[in-house]
């Protein structure tokens, strides 16, 4: 059980589920507030529950319609393992064995293809491909199947913060006044603008084509990030012939796109692969989402963790994102852990804020920079990516002292003193 069996085992009262239509508006007092019932904010909560502490959820029914994947690494893995649901996604999930980078921009500097292989550093896959609906209902399942955590599906109109608590006016009607805030509330996270921690937000230009498609080859557990002028095309395997697509445009052409049906656009698809998983079919259901990067300059303060989203937002790159949002329950449940007594004191934030800080600004300006590099036609910043992708790809111990580091940062490095 690892960090969370340390914590006190203090178990809570069950709390109100929903609120029936008619029924007065409540008023609840938790240890733990956690806003946002996306895949962090469910995490969230039942790790916390898990510890043996009182959490109410506060947020929307949750989103059944995302029609993206997402990459779990195996630390993550092993992350919701402890929390029992681990055994629940080897179903409806593909195994990510192979990782391949392939330069298909047409520039005069263009570097090798890089193969990272699990099995070269011991490991029988880097973790597993699930839908986002897929991972969302067994989340939502676990936490409905937990009777300590309280569920309330509304949003919160209002956040009062103060010294020693904080308190949420609900779009209900109702109140609930924590000790701690958990804001896993999204990129434009309300939470995080109470607290008064500023951001750095920037647009960059491009916009993310999400789909899943079937294809007349095997993919052989392998995902291929093609590297192209306006950014990454990144397939991944599903169960099946299948694969999801993330494809990085920019808006002008994800217009265009949009415009052309199923055939036409599964053309575009298989050319753009080189064919090779051969004929490829697109499956209904495009999305588009516009990118932007965003970093806040504190991931904690005034009664107010930040994490997922709400803490870092960049591209869709390496499969950084939501392990990263894992990682950021890890440390709050470890700061937790690490102090005791009040959750949401000056000096739990603070232990936060310093696990956490230097993971979640190496991560994003690694991704903001090899995401620039891509759209750059300057011939240093084109020669810096060539020059770094045909290191990795010539020397076997740098690949894999990278692997490890995109596991969990750290890892890497601390396997170069091991005896």
């Amino acid at each position: 059980m690892g960090q969370f069996a340390t914590l006190i085992k203090r178990r809570p009262q069950p709390y109100i589920v929903g609120i029936d239509a008619g029924e007065p508006a409540m008023t609840t007092d938790t240890d733990i507030l956690v806003a946002g019932t996306g895949p962090a904010g469910l995490m969230a909560a039942l790790a916390l529950s898990r510890a043996g502490l009182p959490v109410v959820l506060v947020g929307p029914p949750v989103n059944s319609g995302d029609r993206r994947t997402t990459a779990l690494m195996k630390p993550s893995l092993e992350f919701l393992d402890r929390l029992g649901i681990g055994g629940e996604l080897t179903t409806g999930t593909a195994p990510l064995r192979t990782m391949r980078i392939a330069d298909a921009t047409g520039r005069l500097l263009r570097s090798p293809t890089v193969t990272f292989r699990a099995a070269e550093i011991g490991e029988p896959y880097f973790g597993l491909n699930i839908p986002n609906a897929r991972l969302l209902e067994i989340l939502a399942g676990a936490v409905a199947a937990d009777s300590a955590i309280g569920r309330i599906e509304t949003t919160v109109d209002r956040w009062t913060l103060e010294e020693d608590k904080a308190q949420a006016s609900l779009a209900d009607g109702g109140s609930i006044t924590a000790r701690l805030v958990v804001a896993a509330d999204g990129r434009n996270s309300p939470a995080r603008e109470a607290a008064g921690i500023a951001v750095r937000t920037r647009t960059t230009g491009q916009s993310a084509l999400v789909l899943n498609f079937a294809h007349q080859r095997d993919h052989q557990n392998i995902s291929t990030e093609f590297h192209t002028e306006s950014g990454p095309f990144t397939q991944v395997p599903l169960p099946g012939r299948r694969s999801s697509l993330v494809w990085v445009l920019k808006p002008s052409a994800v217009d265009e796109i949009q415009s052309v049906d199923d055939a036409a656009l599964s053309m575009r698809i298989e050319e753009r692969m080189q064919s090779m998983l051969g004929r490829v079919e697109v499956e209904p259901g495009r999305q588009v989402y516009p990118l932007t990067s965003a970093l806040p300059d504190r991931f904690a303060a005034r009664r107010v963790a930040l994490v997922g989203e709400a803490a870092h937002v960049f591209p869709p790159i390496g499969a950084q994102g939501l392990n990263l949002g894992i990682r950021d329950i890890e440390g709050l449940v470890g700061a937790i852990n690490a102090v005791r007594g009040d959750p949401g004191a000056p000096e739990v934030l603070a232990a936060y804020e310093r696990s956490r800080r230097a993971d979640i600004m190496a991560r994003s300006a690694a991704v903001n920079l090899l995401n620039r590099s891509l759209l750059s036609d300057m011939l240093p910043a084109q020669l810096a990516r060539a020059a770094g992708l045909a290191l990795l790809a010539a020397a076997p111990p740098l690949r894999a002292l990278f692997m490890r580091e995109g596991l969990r940062g750290g890892s890497g490095f601390a396997s170069l003193f091991k005896t």
